[in-house]
């Protein structure tokens, strides 16, 4: 049996500052304390990406500190909203991975393969890509263990949703699929970034997402949810984002299954503000 605990959208921002009103370190605090409560017993905890909100080193800098009480191993990548220099240059240049110089791990263990992907692109605005050495790092890992059990867990989903945010998923997925399928035993691909917790299946990859750490999305439909004007000319989603809940993902792996429990660490789901994702 494997156990281990994935953390996501962490939005960290400088001291004295808040993202979309909320105090995204005292939710990573939260975050700390209850697995060290509930999950001390887990073998690692991953941060799947989204650990700054505009990929600050003061956010680098908090965050280091912010993570050091937890009691499990930690590993990291990075999403969107993350800014990969800066974060090596904070955290330490050895999180690189020296094949694709990008924030890529194995993880083995407990009968299983746990391979951790960078998503990260800032030249695409909110969506992911992997880069094609990536994909190749992707596909020799698996070829190492024909056998193995193995779950990927990385920033962007994999597939579109029918929701308003299905144009920054990760771009290249068909290529990922590929990889993917050429190994028989890939049990799950977990991720962060759509905030919200969704589970399906693309090309016969089995997926799943979870809430994360910051606001939640409400899973609306593409066509009823596109930007309006409001009356000072800005423009806001009619999607309410929800204070909460503040979710990670508690992943069980046996040699017959994976199964992932999104475990609410904060459970507060009031509507926030519309004001407070609006843009001109």
């Amino acid at each position: 049996m494997l156990k281990f605990v994935v953390l996501a959208d962490i939005h960290l921002v400088p001291e004295g500052q808040l993202s979309h009103g909320l105090d995204t370190l005292d939710r990573l605090d939260q975050a700390v304390a209850y697995v060290n409560e509930v999950h001390a017993d887990a073998a690692f905890v991953i941060f799947a990406g989204d650990l700054a909100d505009h990929g600050e080193a003061a956010a680098y800098e908090r965050f280091k500190t912010a993570i050091a009480p937890l009691t499990p191993n930690v590993y990291l990548t990075l999403g969107n909203h993350d800014h990969r220099p800066t974060f090596l240059d904070v955290m330490g240049a050895h999180y690189a991975n020296a094949d694709t110089s990008c924030i890529d791990h194995v993880i083995d263990g407990g009968g299983h393969r746990v391979l951790v992907l960078d998503t990260s692109d800032p030249e695409l605005r909110g969506a992911g890509r992997l880069e094609a050495r990536q994909i190749d790092w992707l596909k020799a890992r698996l070829a190492e263990v024909p056998e193995t059990p193995v779950v990927i867990v990385l920033h962007h989903n994999i597939a579109p949703f029918g929701v308003q945010t299905d144009f920054i998923i990760l771009e290249d997925n068909g290529a990922f699929a590929d990889a993917v399928l050429n190994h028989a035993h890939v049990r799950q691909v977990i991720s962060g970034h759509v905030h919200m917790t969704t589970s399906g299946n693309f090309r016969g990859v089995p997926f799943c997402t979870f809430a994360g750490a910051h606001y939640s999305i409400e899973p609306m439909s593409t066509e009823r949810s596109g930007p309006v004007p409001d009356e000072r000319g800005r423009y806001v989603s009619p999607v309410p984002r929800r204070e909460g809940p503040g979710q990670l993902a508690v992943v069980l792996c046996s040699d017959d299954s994976v199964v992932v429990h999104m475990e609410n660490f904060l459970d507060r789901h009031l509507v926030l503000a519309p004001d407070l994702f609006a843009w001109s």
